[in-house]
């Protein structure tokens, strides 16, 4: 009878580790449809440029030889290629939002979107360049995404706009475990430090302004329940298997011994 209860509430903690379909599904809702589309409006926010932002900028002229001394080039362009040599070969913004350019001097840039950054350094360089180029592009663009996703780490978003799903792309999804109704969002602004909950659960989130990804920002999914249950079921395996070769080897030697 003992071991008939055993079996019994194993079964019962195994059926409650189960995860229901629901909890596994994205931003379920009935507006939803396969005949129309349902449209739901975000308005993209330009990127500005903050301190601890590198730029990759690229004077372009019918110049070559001024064109050269202007840029900064690598031994190797295919430094270029990894965030590190993007990094050397890139312009670092100060806490006060500067760059610096050789001849030109200090130039602000932080508080401008990208655009508008090739517009001031068009400006100051016109002196020295007519009719040039100018290219700046963000190679900052990191993110780090942890807890219950199936590659966790930090990854470069080549692109000047990113959002949530993107980010859990790169870090290959949700396990099974990953509680997609709080997602923990921290980022970094002027004041200090932020702290928000999303919901994946909730289709509001694609109207939300945190559905759109910041460079430094980190994305941490909390295990569900399942999981340490899971787990506890695990341990509670493996203490069962010890205690039967306890108790089988016990047997054994009464048997043995004649006791």
């Amino acid at each position: 009878m003992r071991i008939t209860n055993l079996i019994f509430l194993f079964f019962l903690v195994c059926l409650g580790s189960c995860i229901p379909n629901e909890k596994l599904v994205y931003f379920p809702s009935p507006e939803f449809n396969t005949v129309t589309a349902t449209p739901k409006f975000n308005s993209q926010q330009r990127y500005k440029i903050q301190s601890r932002d590198v730029l990759s900028i690229r004077i372009k002229t019918l110049d070559t030889e001024t064109e050269s001394y202007f840029n900064i080039q690598s031994e190797n362009g295919f430094q270029q290629l990894n965030p590190a040599g993007l990094y050397i070969n890139g312009y670092s913004v100060s806490s006060s939002g500067m760059i610096t350019i050789a001849e030109i001097g200090d130039i602000k840039v932080g508080g401008y979107t990208l655009e508008e950054a090739e517009d001031i350094i068009r400006e100051a360089i016109s002196s020295y360049i007519t009719n040039a180029t100018i290219l700046v592009k963000l190679v900052s663009f990191k993110i780090t995404v942890l807890g219950e996703v199936n590659q966790p780490g930090y990854y470069y978003v080549f692109n000047e706009q990113a959002n949530v799903l993107e980010g859990l792309g790169l870090a290959g999804d949700l396990t099974d475990f990953g509680n997609r109704e709080n997602i923990t969002l921290i980022r970094q602004t002027d004041l200090g430090t932020e702290t928000i909950l999303l919901n994946l659960k909730d289709p509001e989130l694609l109207t939300s302004k945190y559905y759109f990804l910041q460079p430094n920002d980190v994305l941490y999914i909390q295990p569900l329940r399942a999981k340490a249950t899971r787990n506890n079921i695990s341990t509670f395996a493996i203490l069962s298997v010890l205690f039967g070769a306890i108790s089988s080897t016990v047997l054994l030697l009464d048997y043995l011994t004649g006791n």
